[in-house]
């Protein structure tokens, strides 16, 4: 295509500049990634933020495209691109959507090192739900990162991970309790009648201790789930249940009460 055709169909909004000297569909975010990758070095592959997104389980927000370059190469340095040098060689790349990529478990790993324990363990309860990979890969990705920064941190929220978690503040809030000192409470944990049926299910529970836990998130405050939402915390009451109800202001602002609060009902339990 010739300098006047591409120029032509910029103006006509039909194309768009995906990089230095690469033009394709502006509005397609895979189409800017393939061409950012003809920029980078032979055997660049997307890691970090920008591999767990292509894998799915992206739970942590960043603006930059995130790439693991091969060692002894140059990190370009590029706008908008974070590029990371690393030792650990990726033998087993992956492509997806035409985009070289780092698997799954090392992508998760790799952010289970770097970023803070309560965005990591949201990251890793994702990636098994989503079946990016298995707790299996996960274990044998710490093995292979022993030594370097953060793995210790990694390999201890590997063995929380929990496929159960539905959401982000569910992790959070389970990782706050163990933090705690806490046993660990089961997640989307089933309460039956007396028929032995499945009923409701919690965000979170100690099954014998009858203690349930839930994260009441903006969705609560519509009135049809409000008024299932007190029907089953009527029920549960009157089937033995103690329930508490958490908020984000708990959550995030007040911690130390949401931890206090569980070993209270826990202490109580004997």
């Amino acid at each position: 295509m010739s300098r006047g055709a591409v120029r032509h169909r910029v103006e006509a909004g039909r194309l768009g500049r995906l990089g230095r000297g690469v033009y394709g569909c502006a509005d397609d975010e895979t189409s800017r990634l393939r061409a950012l990758f003809r920029r980078l070095p032979p055997g660049t592959v997307a890691g970090f933020h920008t591999g767990a997104r292509l894998h799915r389980f992206g739970a942590v927000p960043d603006g930059r495209v995130h790439v693991i370059v091969p060692p002894g190469a140059g990190a370009p340095r590029i706008r908008g691109v974070a590029a990371h040098q690393t030792v650990l060689p990726v033998p087993d790349a992956v492509e997806i959507a035409g985009i070289p990529c780092a698997p799954a478990a090392r992508c998760a790993v790799d952010l289970a090192r770097l970023i803070r324990r309560a965005d990591a363990l949201p990251v890793l309860d994702l990636c098994l739900r989503v079946g990016a990979c298995r707790h299996e890969d996960l274990r044998t990705e710490v093995a292979w990162h022993a030594g370097l920064r953060g793995v210790r941190q990694a390999g201890q929220l590997v063995a929380l991970a929990d496929p159960r978690s539905e959401c982000r503040q569910e992790s959070q809030l389970r990782l706050l309790l163990i933090d705690g000192g806490l046993p660990p409470p089961e997640p989307q944990l089933w309460v039956s009648d007396h028929d032995g049926i499945p009923i409701y299910r919690l965000d979170l529970g100690y099954r014998d201790q009858r203690i349930g836990l839930e994260y009441d998130g903006g969705s609560h405050l519509d009135p049809g789930r409000l008024h299932h939402d007190r029907s089953r915390l009527n029920w549960l009451a009157e089937h033995g249940w103690r329930m508490r109800v958490y908020t984000a202001t708990d959550l995030y602002r007040r911690p130390r009460h949401v931890v206090a609060s569980v070993r209270a009902l826990l202490t109580a339990s004997g």
